[in-house]
């Protein structure tokens, strides 16, 4: 499946970020809305407990399971928020490393915050995405 969204540049704005500045899809579009991705096994259960790279792990593979049911894949993303629950820069570069492993060459505009606490217990981190499905594929998703 190819993906309508186009990663915009901007040669004017620094190119050591790990990410395009803007993303664009054109009509007529399905859009996606995810809930923010959480650390959580089938129970409900937060994993990896105190290890960022752990959660961070469960949280992409929990959000591409989210999309895949929406019919749409991480190359569908347009943005994304990652969200780590620590005030230490280095907890953010952690869980911002395994992040780009799943995203890959598809570096969609993201931000990434460190925040005080998140939902769950021992929760350390969250992704939440927008994507959208253009073309032929705009049609309703399978419940």
């Amino acid at each position: 499946m190819s993906t309508g969204v186009r990663l915009v540049r901007n040669h004017e704005l620094s190119q050591t970020v790990q990410y395009a500045y803007a993303s664009v899809a054109d009509v007529p579009v399905r859009a996606i809305w995810a809930a923010g991705a959480c650390p959580l096994d089938a129970e409900g259960k937060t994993v990896a407990v105190g290890d960022i790279a752990g959660q961070t792990h469960r949280t992409m593979q929990n959000l591409v399971a989210a999309l895949e049911s929406a019919g749409a894949s991480l190359t569908d993303v347009t943005k994304t928020t990652v969200y780590v629950a620590s005030s230490h820069q280095s907890d953010l570069v952690e869980a911002w490393e395994v992040y780009r492993e799943y995203m890959g060459a598809h570096d969609v505009p993201s931000t990434l915050l460190g925040v005080a606490a998140l939902g769950y217990d021992d929760q350390l981190v969250e992704v939440e995405a927008v994507a959208v499905i253009t073309g032929e594929n705009t049609g309703p998703a399978s419940s």
